[in-house]
């Protein structure tokens, strides 16, 4: 499954980021990871300190990746519109739901501190980011300047969020493209 030239440490890795994206942390047992990843017997506690030390490592890949996917978008061409409408219709596994969403409904990395922490940090800073571009957009005068950044980046968040639920629910993406297409267009810059 892996590349030949891929570390023990980095198929361990791989292996647990998929496992929590798909399992959840409790789902997620050592053997699982193990069987996986093809790494030896006691591999994991040779690398890691053990399972807890193993899912933060991968939960703060996941969480770095999203931020670099997001961020590809957000901070790319375009008016303001555009590069929300751009984060909102980016190519997504939407039946599969969001990496980093989907911890938030797990009862262990919620309890968890440490676990926590970068899936707080990451959507945090989705919705500073947002939150940013629709200023830069009310002072540009695309949005209306009553238009609440902070309100609006917790919309396009739960939006995307809640439109994963509602799609893994129905089994189809359609639930997810309409909360997108209502959202951009109740956003739709004035003219």
């Amino acid at each position: 499954m892996y590349s030949a030239c891929m570390s023990t440490p980095e198929r361990l890795i791989e292996s647990t980021r998929e496992l929590l994206w798909e399992r959840g942390y409790v789902g997620t047992s050592p053997k699982a990871i193990l069987e996986r990843s093809g790494a030896g017997q006691g591999s994991m506690y040779h690398h890691f300190k053990g399972k807890p030390d193993l899912a933060l490592t991968a939960i703060r890949r996941t969480a770095a990746e999203l931020r670099a996917t997001a961020e590809g978008v957000l901070g790319g061409p375009g008016t303001p519109y555009e590069r929300i409408e751009a984060y909102l219709l980016r190519e997504r596994d939407v039946l599969r739901g969001c990496p980093v969403g989907r911890l938030t409904m797990d009862p262990d990395v919620v309890a968890s501190d440490e676990l926590r922490e970068p899936v707080d940090e990451t959507l945090d800073w989705l919705r500073e980011r947002i939150a940013g571009i629709v200023e830069e957009g009310r002072e540009q005068g695309q949005f209306a300047a009553s238009l609440d950044g902070e309100a609006i980046a917790a919309t396009v968040v739960a939006t995307v969020q809640g439109g994963y639920v509602l799609a893994r629910a129905s089994g189809s993406p359609a639930a997810f493209d309409a909360g997108v297409r209502g959202l951009l267009s109740l956003l739709s810059p004035r003219h």
